[in-house]
């Protein structure tokens, strides 16, 4: 039997606040919720973004007033909806006004040398050629330290200065959520720290203590499949080691290390789980999250794995990758907005716009993470089911005359998506209770191609009105968790039955292929839905389809495997974990997350390591890695 991959917990941290328990999904439809979860969410972000704190069992604001829950709104509404989502950069990322750079400057004197003094450990080496120095002296004939230059002709230096970026906005974590003060971050770069928030957030989320989850399998049964885009582009790693030079200063003795695209995977490993199973750190571009996902749900169906963490997190709102987007051409920008909307003022919470009028992408930033387990396993633990993965599919397009440039590739991964889930759940299903959630990037080129696909495939397999919502609306973009939002995003839909609309765009562009598509402007209620399509079009031809299958079809699928009474006979493990999560949510909605950071906590003794032919112990497991592997090529030996 293939191996069910079922999606057992969720977590991170993006534009929209917290992945746990939906509340970053609600916060982008809030004017759809119930009273009491639109409270619950108010709550949660005004104590994430630090407005409230949570002290001696009772709220208080920044004053040290006693606060009630339901007063959240009222007193910080307009703070909280503000302070998420996309909006203007802030300036604790870059001042998108006044970003410093270096202006390249030829002085030249008219009247005579340039003559400055400097310390002579300070002068550059070599020498200029059309410098003349001289080492200055005192009274005694001593050397100062100090040096006078002379120089002739023409003196190029560079100068402190700044511009005007025609970059200024982004999908940006709330505002005042500070990662690094939540455990003892040791310097490490933003993208490192929303790991850490991530991956606990995820584990925390599942109710199951990770323990529990070790002593039921073997240790290397675990994965983690985990990446970043871009590496770690903050000052504590890739930013200042490409820097520092050039800024007159030195590169740190971490700055490599923690630059690596594989040390989201890394930091999980040795800091949060203690992990000695599979790791993995696949890139493909914007589809990054949706390839670690296809290595992880495979490591499952095949049953070299049992459990998994998968996820990634890239932190990409600085302004070398601004300047880099946008001078491709990609980024949204105010001249091209102001062109669109024909007016001088810029609103910056609508500079994404998937599919409808638009003039580029909006940088995002983000971590998301999930908690997947073999349906056995799951069944054995009393996990809460929030879906499960079906497959993905990957496939790349070929010749291409732009690497940018999109292609055939995604036709293949979504119709290969569409044909397998119409095998598993019926085609009446994936008629009536389906929908897509598209890469959307926001691009004039993106949103003719991608609904072009859509449009094929719905033709094709008999689909009208086929929803389809955009995260990167509310979100922007953060390339290797963008496809994390969107699951996110569809395990809030199976919860809510509440679709997002585009509420960025006042009207679907004319040259989108709509004819069979959903494509709204506003939320709404929807009926149940069965199957999520996550679709991702990456840079470089990395097309990626993720089938996602909602808890009810998982339980159904759970239940014909094994069984009504093997089902009942975890009814009380099933009430457990419940409890186990209602207490966690009520501490995250607190702000009280006690993230898990292992520094060199319960470290394996190599010495204890005990080794035989057929297996290995390792101190502090409880089960032992098997040694009796058999061989894959009997057939041919």
């Amino acid at each position: 039997m293939t191996a069910l991959p079922v999606i057992v917990g969720m977590g991170g941290i993006n534009a929209s606040g917290r992945t746990s328990f939906h509340q970053g999904f609600r916060r982008i439809v809030i004017d759809q919720l119930t009273a009491n979860l639109r409270q619950e969410t108010f709550l949660g972000l005004a104590c994430l973004m630090n407005l409230v704190r949570y002290q001696d069992g009772k709220l208080v604001d920044q004053n040290d007033r006693v606060i009630e829950a339901n007063q959240i709104e009222d007193l910080f509404g307009e703070q909280v909806l503000a302070g998420t989502l996309i909006r203007k950069i802030e300036k604790e990322h870059f001042d998108p006004d006044a970003t410093p750079w270096h202006q390249k400057m030829s002085l030249d004197s008219k009247q005579s040398d340039f003559t400055f003094t400097v310390k002579t450990k300070d002068l550059p080496r070599p020498i200029p050629e059309n410098w003349q120095t001289t080492e200055s002296t005192d009274a005694d004939g001593q050397a100062t330290g100090m040096s006078e230059v002379s120089v002739a002709g023409t003196l190029e230096i560079l100068h402190n200065s700044t511009l005007d970026n025609p970059i200024k906005a982004a999908g940006q974590l709330p505002t005042g959520f500070e990662p690094a003060k939540l455990y003892n971050s040791h310097h490490q770069p933003r993208g490192l720290q929303n790991v850490i928030f991530g991956a606990t957030d995820a584990i925390k989320s599942t109710g199951i203590d990770w323990q529990d989850v070790l002593d039921h399998v073997s240790p290397d049964q675990i994965g983690t499949y985990s990446s970043s885009t871009q590496g770690q582009l903050h000052a504590e790693g890739m930013g200042n080691a490409m820097q520092a030079r050039l800024k007159g200063g030195r590169v740190g003795s971490k700055n490599a290390a923690m630059s690596l695209n594989t040390a989201p995977s890394d930091f999980i490993n040795a800091y949060v789980t203690g992990n000695v199973g599979s790791t993995i750190s696949a890139t493909g571009a914007c589809a990054s999250f949706l390839y670690n996902l296809k290595a992880a749900i495979h490591d499952i169906q095949s049953g070299k794995i049992r459990a998994a963490i998968v996820g990634n997190s890239d932190a990409l709102i600085v302004p070398e990758a601004a300047e880099s987007f946008g001078n491709m051409g990609a980024l949204a920008n105010e001249k091209y907005l102001r062109m669109i909307d024909k007016t001088d003022q810029v609103d910056y919470r609508r500079t994404s716009r998937p599919f409808g009028q638009n003039c580029g992408f909006t940088l995002g930033e983000g971590a998301q993470y999930f908690i997947l387990m073999d349906d056995a396993l799951a069944l054995e633990l009393g996990a809460d089911i929030l879906g499960s993965v079906a497959d993905v599919f990957v496939n790349a397009d070929g010749v291409k005359k732009s690497i940018t440039a999109p292609g055939p590739g995604n036709y293949v991964s979504m119709a290969k998506a569409v044909a397998l889930a119409k095998n598993i759940v019926g085609e009446e299903t994936i008629q009536k209770h389906s929908f897509v959630l598209a890469h959307g990037s926001s691009t004039p080129q993106n949103r003719v191609t991608e609904s072009h696909i859509f449009h094929t495939v719905a033709e094709t397999f008999g689909i009208e009105d086929w929803p389809v919502a955009a995260p990167k609306a509310y979100l922007g973009h953060s390339l290797g968790p963008a496809s994390g939002d969107q699951l996110a995003w569809a395990l809030g839909v199976f919860e809510h039955n509440i679709m997002p609309g585009i509420t960025t765009i006042n009207e679907v562009a004319d040259d989108v292929f709509d004819q069979h598509l959903t494509i709204s402007t506003e939320h709404y209620q929807c009926q149940p839905q069965d199957v999520a399509f996550i679709n991702s079009k990456g840079f470089g031809g990395n097309n990626a389809t993720a089938v996602i299958l909602s808890p009810n079809i998982t339980n159904k699928m759970i239940e014909k495997r094994h069984g009504e009474a093997a089902i009942q006979a975890k009814e009380a493990q099933r009430a457990q974990v419940k409890q186990n999560q209602e207490a966690y949510r009520q501490e995250a909605n607190y702000g009280q997350f006690n993230l898990f950071y292992r520094y060199g906590q319960d470290m394996i003794d190599e010495k204890e390591i005990r080794l035989s032919k057929e297996s290995m112990t390792l101190p502090g497991y409880k089960n032992s890695i098997s040694l009796d592997l058999k061989n894959p090529f009997d057939d041919m030996c």
